[in-house]
């Protein structure tokens, strides 16, 4: 099978998406997502997305980890598949899709910065150390003082597989205060099983737990290895946090045809 296959990137955290409009990927197969998404022997990619159709949607985002397996959230991939439907001519200034189970909204803002809206956050699990909390995806938060120098890939490892989260992994952020309204953040990612250069839940986990005002919005700055994003949301409490906006850069890295045995 040949695949017309478009590269995209949010920030670093890069991705495969084929238009599946027509139907034509319709049961794509686990090992045929590994192999496209590996890095030695395929396109290489954190993720790959399928772009659906879906009543009442200007389209539906289909996520698949590069591991194969079938994902949650993503918010830099949703990002990437709303500058993807303004690349196939689809303009327009406020986008409403479908992913996994919800109903989401993004707009392109002036600067050409992609800002999408992300699910309500209405509980915290807070611990000696570290959060928990869903974004769309399941993230594990911890500040420390110097994240530059921080082992994610062992460290993110050793938590993600521990046993309390090894059944269904969780996601693994490390943060770093660097002023009032900045953090630099760097996430380990199930799935991907190795440190992203990006990830939008997990910059979104890390900004709700560092809002600089305690009730009220609060727009946060965020620094990646792959560069920068922001958050901006309201915070009702320390359970609450609503309107919440991902907010940062997608762009078209290139196109291309791969052949499939």
């Amino acid at each position: 099978m040949t695949i017309q296959f478009y590269k995209y990137e949010g920030t670093g955290n890069d991705f495969i998406i084929l238009d599946n409009r027509g139907g034509k990927y319709n049961g794509i197969a686990t090992e045929t997502v590994k192999k496209l998404c590996h890095r030695k022997f395929g396109i290489g990619a954190d993720g790959l997305m399928l772009m659906n159709t879906k009543e009442g949607y200007d389209f539906e985002m289909i996520y698949f980890n590069a591991d194969g397996s079938s994902s949650t959230m993503c918010g830099n991939g949703g990002r990437c598949m709303v500058q993807f439907a303004y690349d196939l001519g689809i303009h327009q200034y406020t986008y409403t899709f479908f992913a996994v189970d919800s109903e989401y909204v993004a707009e392109i803002e002036k600067n050409n910065d992609i800002k999408l809206k992300m699910k309500d956050v209405t509980e915290v699990d807070y611990h000696s150390g570290y959060s928990l909390l869903n974004t769309g995806s399941p993230h594990f938060v911890t500040f420390a003082s110097d994240v530059e120098n921080i082992d994610v890939m062992e460290t993110g490892r050793e938590i993600r597989y521990s046993k309390a989260f090894a059944e269904k992994g969780i996601n693994v952020n490390f943060v770093e205060n660097i002023d009032e309204e900045t953090i630099s953040v760097r996430t380990y990612e199930r799935g991907v099983e190795d440190e992203t250069l990006s990830c939008g839940t997990g910059v979104t986990a890390a900004a709700l737990m560092a809002a600089h005002n305690p009730i009220g919005f609060n727009r946060v700055e965020v620094k990646t290895p792959g560069g920068k994003l922001s958050v901006e949301f309201t915070k009702t409490d320390d359970q609450h946090f609503t309107d919440i906006w991902l907010c940062g850069p997608a762009h078209q890295v290139y196109s291309g045809q791969v052949n499939i045995d």
